[in-house]
């Protein structure tokens, strides 16, 4: 059984929101063929979030509605509403992985750790997120743990890992 491994380090923090480096990020996207994505993307990419105070800059600098915008966030689940942990485990809710008992692992162990879907631990070590699919059907269930895939998912390995993102907050 794949379990998880030890990571080499906590990724950095992403840097607080800052409107003027947003605007920036906006400018630099205008000139794409549908920019809003790769907006959000990239807005994404530097703060760790997209967080509400940007959806008027994006509507603003887009001829569009704050509503069509919130729409597009809330439609993609890759994007979050807030900062995540040090950490984020995404569980796959895949069809292959449904089969296989991802969803009574999960439901277990987000009851574990205290959150729902895309909740962060109190400690701020870990988020849980879904994704529905990783590509590793073929050792179902599955999670990835920042970059690094994890098959055959077992409670003792969702532990391990939660276990292992709270040494590095410790740390």
């Amino acid at each position: 059984m794949a379990k998880a491994s030890s990571w080499s380090a906590a990724p950095e923090s992403a840097p607080v929101w800052n409107e003027a480096r947003a605007r920036e990020i906006i400018e630099d996207h205008l000139g794409l063929e549908g920019p809003m994505l790769p907006i959000l993307h990239a807005l994404q990419h530097e703060f760790g979030y997209v967080g509400e105070d940007a959806a008027p800059l994006i509507a603003r600098a887009l001829n569009v509605t704050r509503a069509e915008v919130h729409g597009v966030i809330t439609f993609y689940h890759d994007f979050r509403h807030a900062p995540a942990g040090r950490h984020v485990l995404k569980l796959c809710r895949g069809e292959s992985c449904q089969s296989m008992g991802s969803e009574e692992l999960a439901r277990k162990f987000l009851s574990d750790l205290a959150i729902e879907w895309g909740g962060t631990t109190a400690d701020g070590a870990l988020t849980v997120e879904a994704i529905y699919c990783l590509g590793l059907c073929a050792c179902s269930p599955a999670a990835m743990m920042d970059d690094e895939l994890i098959g055959r998912v077992d409670q003792d390995a969702l532990a391990e890992a939660a276990d292992q993102a709270r040494e590095f907050v410790r740390s």
